[in-house]
């Protein structure tokens, strides 16, 4: 399979450490253009990664003919507009996560998605971990899943990060809440018909710095977690039936290259020590799902997660913006 030929719009650091890296990596990827909006920034971050193409302008990176596949790794509030104006250029489009700042926004990807393929960028859909993970789930091993539970933080207090502005689409819930969103419906296999939030707002940035949120997908079956921009960093992700437990230590940004363990424990015995572990081989996520993509446009394998799937994650995010406000149970 001939390799697809893909441009990089920005120079975010998301994109130059660790998606690049990761499609210049993988077997199907070839990263051949970064754009950015001065030629500079694009000369040196190509030059940094070798890329052959730099472009001042996005629209210059958008004309290129040799393109095939854009990833998108812009501020939130840009994900929509330049996935719409690639994807009228022909190019197919990754898009990071979140795909949009509300699911009205992200439906309008579903104007393009006929001609071109668009994808959410989460990768941790691609790992091995979370492939084996839900193998064990549908395997029976843990019984019934009755809860997942997820914990992600990191602390970032920096006025001008874009994940301190509000008007830009900034605050816990959209940057990283997203990523418990996601593992619920991945695990289930289900998509939530109610949710709550609880949400804690920084008083100098006004963008939502901690949030702790329930959804309910029926059945007994609930989604639990709590994320913030301004707490130690940490993150865990687990999954509860009513024979086992079953364990993602790095669920989130597992180290690029490196293997993971996931445990499964009985709860036999409530020492940590207890739980068994299972180690997962290298790889790197990234390189795992600019494969995934290439293989989506070359044909050979059905697109996973297309606009629809964005959207509905968006729309779990809305109704939890709407339950901060109500103080009450929201409907998705």
């Amino acid at each position: 399979m001939k390799k697809v030929q893909w441009g990089v719009l920005s120079t975010a650091r998301i994109g130059t450490a660790k998606v690049i890296p990761g499609l210049q990596k993988s077997q199907w990827c070839e990263v051949r253009a970064i754009a950015s909006r001065s030629d500079a920034a694009a000369r040196a971050a190509a030059d940094e990664l070798g890329i052959p193409l730099a472009y001042g302008s996005y629209e210059a990176l958008l004309e290129d003919p040799s393109i095939e596949a854009v990833y998108n790794p812009l501020p939130n509030h840009l994900h929509v507009p330049l996935t719409l104006a690639a994807a009228r250029a022909g190019k197919h489009v990754l898009c990071e996560k979140p795909i949009a700042i509300t699911a009205d926004e992200a439906a309008q990807l579903r104007e393009v998605a006929g001609h071109v393929h668009v994808m959410e960028a989460f990768m941790v859909r691609f790992h091995p971990q979370w492939l084996r993970a839900r193998e064990i789930v549908r395997s029976g091993v843990l019984g019934e899943l009755r809860s997942v539970q997820g914990a992600f933080s990191y602390f970032n207090e920096d006025p001008s990060n874009i994940r301190n502005l509000p008007d830009i689409g900034g605050g816990a819930l959209l940057d990283i809440g997203c990523y418990p969103i996601v593992a619920g419906r991945f695990f289930f296999e289900a998509e939530p018909m109610r949710v709550m939030a609880l949400v804690d707002r920084d008083p100098r940035f006004g963008v939502d710095r901690s949030v702790s949120a329930l959804a309910d997908f029926g059945a007994g079956r609930q989604l639990s977690f709590s994320v913030s921009t301004q707490s130690v960093p940490f993150q865990r992700l687990q999954l509860f039936g009513s024979k086992k437990r079953l364990e993602l230590r790095i669920p989130f940004n597992a180290p690029q290259g490196e293997s993971v363990q996931i445990f499964l424990d009985d709860g036999s015995r409530l020492a940590d020590a207890a739980a068994q572990p299972e180690t997962l081989p290298p790889c790197d996520q990234y390189a795992l799902q600019g494969d995934a993509f290439s293989k989506v446009i070359r044909g050979e394998l059905a697109l996973p997660y297309g606009v629809d799937d964005a959207v509905q994650n968006m729309r779990i995010i809305d109704a939890m913006f709407r339950s901060e406000k109500s103080g009450a149970w929201e409907g998705v």
